[in-house]
């Protein structure tokens, strides 16, 4: 049963948001057509990071945990990984659109946005030495700028909320995914490869990796929504 651990948490991170996407009030379901391309697009450049990181030895996945089906390196639980995790998030983050009526960020998202971009580029940049604080940070501030110049702060802060109430899932698959309540980790990561600080066993890197993951689906996503929405304003 332990070679199922990997797949069988993808499956439970998933459970409730499918079960829950055909709810009346949200109906998260009749969003598919902009969600699925968002996250193909994501998947495509996140599986190539991956697979780079995987065969430099910047982490590694533990074989007791794992089918043992790979592509591209790969065991085939990381490709679910990426199709999975953004649907579970995005459904949340339309969930607090519901529900908290307010954008209780809007006053201050600019201000984030601009801290964060050359917070992430310096430390990037001061961290050249380690492959995954590098490429992760500097990754990190390029897609704030691409989201900003796409949206400005339109959704930011919205995004931002959710970000946030996602870490709290996030951090309980990644703990699970790096050893915590289980023998040992599914994934290894090389500590010569980030700063070697962690939130229990997360290195802290994994929080910036899942805002950039997050954000890349929230920008793509947003943008086909916003364009449907002009088409068919524009038809009327």
């Amino acid at each position: 049963m332990e070679s199922y651990y990997y797949l069988g948490l993808m499956v439970f991170t998933l459970s409730y948001p499918l079960i829950r996407s055909f709810e009346h009030r949200i109906y998260f379901a009749g969003n598919l057509y902009a969600l699925l391309p968002a996250t193909v697009a994501m998947a495509i450049v996140f599986i190539a990071w991956d697979h780079w990181f995987t065969i430099s030895g910047v982490w590694e996945f533990n074989p007791r945990y794992i089918l043992g089906i790979y592509f591209l390196e790969l065991p085939i639980e990381e490709w679910s990984f990426f199709l999975l995790v953004p649907y579970s998030c995005v459904f949340i983050y339309e969930v607090l659109k519901y529900f908290v009526k307010k954008d209780i960020f809007k006053s201050v998202s600019k201000y984030i946005i601009f801290a964060l971009i050359p917070s992430f580029l310096v430390l990037g940049i001061l961290h050249s030495d380690k492959m995954y604080t590098s490429v992760n940070f500097i990754f990190a501030a390029a897609m704030l700028s691409i989201h900003f110049i796409i949206f400005n702060d339109r959704h930011f802060g919205r995004f931002l909320l959710a970000y946030l109430v996602t870490l709290i899932p996030f951090m309980l698959v990644n703990g699970v995914l790096t050893g915590s309540w289980i023998d040992e980790p599914i994934v290894y990561y090389n500590n010569a490869e980030n700063l070697g600080i962690r939130i229990g066993t997360v290195p802290i890197e994994d929080t910036v990796y899942n805002l950039s993951m997050l954000l890349f689906v929230n920008t793509v996503y947003e943008k086909i929504k916003e364009t449907k929405t002009f088409r068919k304003a524009g038809s009327l």
